[in-house]
């Protein structure tokens, strides 16, 4: 049987070839896990200033998308709105939520946690990330100075649609999201008089915790008594200035007053970075971890 001979030329291209087709493969196969980043619609500028609560909603009560960050920017709700004497008002107001609160769009340090939560309790504000990427943020009022919201690395534990308060029956907690089971503090509905007033808990909007109560993951547990796999990490971090004026008020002299930075977020999470990768790992793989 006759050998079939070739070119060293015509080997060389079949190579070529191979190598390109495994090359192209390779990074179609990486570009399918990068994730996309949400684009964000920037404000043509940022600065702020006070307005007479009503003399503002006589001309933009109809404007849901105005109303939208105005009760975000005062840490606050349709209900309490109404009853402040002057509000801070954004005087551009083309640009996306995120843009008026202080959380960093991207977060390099998070790039590895595929979901981690953030309240900061200076900025009575919180924020959601993805892989280093802000999913959501919003405003939040958290524990008064009497009942203060413990500070730390949190995960999410069980979560009810409803719920009844455990310091007061009378109160209906709706999107509950428990973080801490011993004490009962969790995130949840509840009135935001745009201040920090609550007995520990961290409360939001509603549209918010009912995101977060949708995309936050619940715990696994081995037995009654005995947690199999946390849910996911929250971080509550920083003191608020009870005695001073509210902080997001300096955002009229300064409209980055509020503003942290990468650096800040990183300094926060890296004492529990390893346990949140750790958690995050045993998830993942469905493990049970070792006592």
């Amino acid at each position: 049987m006759r050998k079939l001979r070739y070119p060293s030329s015509i080997l060389l291209l079949i190579v070529l070839i191979l190598i390109s087709s495994c090359k192209k493969n390779e990074t179609t196969e990486s570009k399918s896990k990068v994730k996309k980043t949400i684009e964000y619609k920037k404000p043509k500028s940022i600065s702020y200033h006070f307005e007479n609560t009503k003399e503002w909603l006589k001309i933009n009560a109809s404007d849901s998308s105005k109303l939208h960050i105005a009760y975000a920017l005062n840490r606050t709700d349709q209900k309490n709105f109404v009853k402040m004497d002057s509000v801070i008002i954004p005087a551009d107001f083309t640009g996306d939520l995120v843009y008026y609160l202080p959380f960093p769009l991207h977060v390099a340090a998070l790039e590895e946690v595929s979901k981690v939560i953030l309240f900061s309790y200076p900025s009575q504000a919180f924020a959601a990330y993805e892989n280093g990427e802000l999913i959501y943020t919003g405003p939040t009022n958290m524990g008064r100075k009497k009942d203060p919201t413990p500070t730390g690395l949190f995960f999410t534990n069980w979560k009810a649609e409803k719920t009844t308060s455990t310091f007061n029956d009378e109160w209906d907690l709706k999107w509950n999201f428990n973080i801490e089971n011993k004490l009962g503090v969790g995130f949840h509905q509840y009135d935001l008089p745009g201040y920090p007033a609550s007995h520990s808990c961290l409360r939001l909007q509603e549209n918010d915790a009912k995101d977060l109560y949708k995309w936050a993951d619940e715990w696994v547990l081995k037995d009654r008594e005995n947690v199999e796999i946390k849910g996911t990490p929250v971080i509550v971090f920083g003191n608020y200035p009870f005695d001073a004026p509210k902080p997001w008020f300096a955002l009229v002299k300064d409209p980055k007053a509020l503003d942290l930075s990468e650096s800040e977020i990183e300094t926060q999470i890296r004492p529990f970075l390893k346990e949140i990768l750790e958690n995050q790992k045993l998830r993942e793989a469905g493990q049970t971890p070792t006592p």
